[in-house]
């Protein structure tokens, strides 16, 4: 069976769950505006007219697409019945609403939730239109949460896949380490992990000009502007956040290099303290990680951990979901910003796979972030990758 067949089939699990009847999915021009949960449901491919993809509590599949597109849709077994149609998708969207008398239809709408706010303003009120004077008017309700779960409770097989990205993203690290000389800039650097990741057959997580993240020194912009003409100079903090997707999963991994002085033997007291104090905060994060606690909490425990110790605090979230892609959506661990809306304070569950990712700057060294990629499990989590335990020491 395949990843996508599993994936309608928890979906069916979830709208039970949920108390949902049914979940519709209405899209056009995929090509030109793709809802991010097709990759999910449908896969790769692309539907051109007007379609609807619906799934229900009861285990009905059914998929309404343009007469060309119809025997394509058959062939991928997912959807039955396809029916396709000519002129418009009106009467027959009408004829399976009439049969099935939903009492509510979740659509893929959200004000905090990206992956789950694939139906554009247009299309949403082309829907309600196709329903004013029938007895669906007024029923459409958000997906959101039937979108979060689907995309957050990882199966087995997505897992599997998440841990080898972890595991190859290791190895590139491991090979970067070697190769990494004061005298050489950020992009030189940069460009060799591309080499490497280009050997391992995988792409990089996220946009491949500012994936790695490579920060030498104080004066390095952090964030995800991509590596410099900066050079790696003794004294250097050498910061990289990194990841690579695999059979479409993704890592997303933080790591530490500290670039000696001639005759130095370990970091500075300053440095290793602000190592030491991430480290113990993504410690405190891990303690927290377990179902049924909200990201907020998450968040707090690591947050506390570099406040307490005189630094600032960061300024993001402490950590993400991960998956099809490195911002997976749905449940945040994150402070009560504004800019983070409610995911803050919904729940974790078991099968979601969060990044811990807590960082503080050392003055006249450069910028310390770790980053880790934990599976929550029943009974709390576990690091699907070997964590930084110490710094990465290179000769100068």
């Amino acid at each position: 069976m395949t990843l996508t067949r599993k994936k309608v089939e928890q979906a069916e699990g979830i709208l039970v769950e949920q108390d949902v009847d049914m979940w519709l999915t209405f899209i056009r021009e995929t090509s030109a505006m793709r809802d991010p949960v097709l990759d999910i449901i449908f896969g790769a491919e692309d539907l051109t007219w007007l379609s609807a993809l619906i799934i229900t509590r009861h285990g009905q599949r059914i998929a309404i697409v343009g007469r060309m597109e119809a025997e394509a849709v058959k062939r991928q077994g997912i959807f039955d019945p396809v029916i396709a149609y000519d002129e418009s998708i009106h009467p027959a969207l009408l004829d399976v609403l009439n049969s099935l008398k939903p009492r509510q239809i979740a659509v893929n709408i959200s004000r905090d939730e990206v992956h789950a706010d694939g139906l554009s303003h247009g299309m949403y009120e082309l829907l309600v239109n196709y329903l004013k004077n029938t007895p669906f008017a007024g029923k459409l309700m958000p997906a959101e949460n039937i979108i979060n779960a689907l995309r957050g409770r990882k199966i087995p097989l997505e897992i599997e896949r998440v841990r080898a990205a972890v595991g190859i993203t290791a190895k590139i690290f491991h090979r970067a380490y070697k190769f990494i000389k004061p005298g050489m800039t950020e992009k030189q650097i940069g460009a060799f992990m591309h080499h490497l990741a280009e050997e391992q057959g995988v792409e990089t997580a996220w946009p491949a000009e500012s994936c790695p993240a490579v920060n030498s020194g104080p004066f390095s912009p952090v964030g995800h502007g991509g590596p410099t003409d900066i050079i790696v100079e003794p004294g250097h903090l050498l910061h990289f956040d990194f990841g690579v997707k695999q059979e479409e999963y993704c890592s997303d991994i933080q790591r530490m290099v500290y670039i000696l002085h001639p005759g130095e033997k370990e970091p500075p007291p300053i440095v290793q303290r602000g190592f030491d104090t991430v480290h113990s905060a993504i410690q405190a994060a891990a303690s927290v990680l377990r179902p049924g606690v909200t990201g907020k909490a998450v968040d707090d425990a690591a947050r506390r951990v570099v406040t307490n110790a005189g630094y600032p605090e960061y300024k993001y979230a402490t950590g993400h979901q991960l998956g099809r892609i490195a911002h997976d959506g749905g449940t945040l661990l994150g402070p009560a910003w504004e800019r983070y809306g409610e995911t803050p304070f919904k729940k974790v569950e078991a099968g979601q796979i969060y990044t811990l990712e807590p960082g503080l700057a050392v003055e006249g060294h450069g910028y310390i972030g770790l980053e880790e990629d934990v599976l929550v499990t029943e009974s709390g989590n576990e690091y699907l990758g070997k964590p930084q335990e110490r710094l990465v020491l290179i000769k100068g």
